[in-house]
């Protein structure tokens, strides 16, 4: 059975860092690509990263790109998505997804077969 459990979510001033992790269960790492989503009120699923099964090649959306990074620790299979220089704007759920069949620049939340329950993060002002 695959599990994903997010964690590390939470409230954190403008300016701030979090790393969230994601921990893996009944897949393997090497043999699937995981990503991060997040899902803001009002605002459709956006994929932020996603990172290759097979090296730390890495997709980044815009908003992501240079404040965020995403690696993974195949010993404890966890992916993790450090969080730098965080807005208001990114606030939102976030998710993490895993998927066997797709490339890190398909990182779309419809491509994502398997899904955690996601972990809460608040960025004030």
């Amino acid at each position: 059975q695959v599990q994903l459990v997010e964690s590390g979510g939470g409230l954190v001033q403008s300016g701030g860092s979090l790393r969230l992790s994601c921990a893996a269960s009944g897949i393997t790492l090497d043999n699937y690509v995981i990503g991060w989503f997040r899902h803001a009120p009002g605002k459709g699923r956006e994929g932020v990263s996603c990172i290759s099964s097979s090296d730390s090649s890495a997709y980044y959306s815009d908003s992501a790109k240079g404040r965020f990074t995403i690696s993974k620790d195949y010993a404890k299979s966890t992916v993790y998505l450090q969080m730098s220089s965080l807005k208001p704007e990114d606030t939102a759920v976030y998710y993490c997804a895993a998927d066997d069949r797709i490339t890190p620049w398909d990182c779309l939340y419809e491509h994502m077969d398997y899904w955690g329950e996601g972990t809460p993060v608040t960025v004030s002002s």
